[in-house]
Order: C-alpha cells, then sequence, then structure tokens
C-alpha cells in the first residue's frame, strides 16, 4: 500500500502534466502541501497524515475536494464525503457546450454502489480535477 505521500506526489505529477500553465484558475487550485490549502474554516476531518490534493471551490455552499483519502463534495449546502478507494470513474464532466457554463460535474462509483458528484471547472482548469480523481482511484486500487 502507498503512502499518502507517495499518493499525492504521483497525483500532483499527474495533474501537472496534463494541465496547462499558468494555474491561475477561477475556482481550481491544486496543493504542493497541505499549508497551501486556504479554506481551513471548512474543518474538514483529516487523518494523520491525509494530505489535500485539489480542489474546485466556487462557494461555502459549493464545492469539491480531493485529499490522499476521500472525496468531499457540497452542492447546494448538501454535504457528502466519502473514501474512493477501490471506488470507479464514471464520468467527467458534460463538455458539450461548455463555454457556456463555467462548471460542470463529474461522477465516480463506490464499491457499494453509491456514486458521488464532483465539481469541474471547465476550461483548462478541467484537468486538475480530472486527472486528480482519475489517478488517485487508478493507483489506490
Amino acid at each position: 500500500m502507498k503512502t499518502d505521500r507517495s499518493l499525492h506526489n504521483i497525483c500532483i505529477a499527474s495533474i501537472k502534466r496534463s494541465t496547462m500553465k499558468p494555474y491561475d484558475f477561477k475556482w481550481t487550485k491544486f496543493y504542493e502541501n497541505n499549508r497551501e490549502f486556504p479554506y481551513s474554516e471548512l474543518q474538514i476531518d483529516m487523518t494523520e497524515n491525509e494530505l489535500y490534493i485539489c480542489s474546485t471551490f466556487i462557494d461555502k455552499d459549493n464545492f469539491s475536494i480531493l485529499t490522499t483519502k476521500k472525496l468531499l463534495t457540497r452542492e447546494d449546502g448538501q454535504f457528502c464525503s466519502e473514501n474512493i478507494k477501490s471506488a470507479m470513474d464514471k464520468l467527467y464532466g458534460d463538455f458539450k457546450g461548455y463555454k457556456d457554463k463555467e462548471f460542470t460535474y463529474g461522477l465516480v462509483e463506490l464499491p457499494n454502489g453509491k456514486e458521488l458528484k464532483y465539481l469541474i471547472e471547465t476550461g483548462k482548469a478541467s484537468m486538475v480535477m480530472i486527472h486528480g480523481v482519475r489517478t488517485l482511484i487508478r493507483i489506490n486500487k
């Protein structure tokens, strides 16, 4: 089993390889370390070695955060946090006519069959969440 640091490094490398610079997106960020995570007021429960990988944060009621252990999404104030070990990618968002929309949703299927949506900022920023989630799922099987 890989360490959180190893999972984090692999995901960040994948994000950087697939995302065009500059990384100055409206809502989407990736994190080299936990100190860079700017939303500490959310008070997210983290295990001892868990690390933030990336997030799409529109506002306090609409965001998705990927850590080395879980995917968290709040949509219209409804919060869901799930361990995505052994999850499967289902959907990487609807990008048809995306120029009209600033975000779309990706979807993962959890081992118990439950589906979890996550926010994806459209345009160049989309690669951050897509590759973060995809890579973490692939290396965490």
